[in-house]
């Protein structure tokens, strides 16, 4: 009889075993489930928030463009209603004249302020970097690369080139 009773002991323990490993099975993989799916979760809300800041920066970048644009259109504005006046004046007046003389100088003023430079003057080393050779001419006077006559003047903005100059040189 105890043979038996170990025999049944042992063939109701097993399944009970089984059922508990099951049961702690499923227990991990709802666990595992539900931790995916946080996981899931922050991802997706990790990639709407930086696609939400891409486009924040986008607007902020061209505002600010907007913002620097209309900041130099500002001060065009002035040099433009001068030039509305010369052209409704009298062409062969002085004051015409002195008026487009003055609004040459506002220019220069505004392109000094904005910290833009001319890249070429003559007598200057032609340099490729800043300077576009459309002419060569041979003067005896003029050394070797150097500017003989500006065509179209070159401008910089710090390290940028905004045009190169077109010039003359000598060979």
């Amino acid at each position: 009889m105890s043979e038996e009773i170990k025999t049944e002991n042992t063939s109701v323990e097993e399944p009970e075993k089984k059922e508990k490993k099951k049961s702690k099975k499923a227990s991990e993989l709802e666990t595992l489930k539900a931790e995916l799916e946080s996981k899931n979760d922050l991802l997706i809300r990790t990639a709407a928030e930086f696609d939400n800041f891409k486009k924040r920066t986008e607007r902020e970048r061209l505002s600010v463009a907007e913002y620097a644009k209309a900041g130099i259109i500002k001060q065009l504005l002035p040099i433009l209603d001068n030039i509305d006046r010369a052209a409704a004046s009298d062409k062969q007046s002085e004051d015409y004249i002195k008026g487009i003389e003055l609004i040459v100088k506002q220019f220069e003023a505004l392109v000094g302020n904005l910290g833009i430079e001319e890249v070429a003057k003559v007598g200057d080393t032609f340099d490729p970097n800043f300077h576009e050779a459309v002419m060569h001419i041979e003067d005896e006077g003029l050394g070797e690369n150097v500017i003989a006559d500006v065509l179209q003047k070159g401008y910089k903005l710090g390290d940028t080139v905004i045009r190169a100059a077109m010039v003359k040189v000598a060979n």
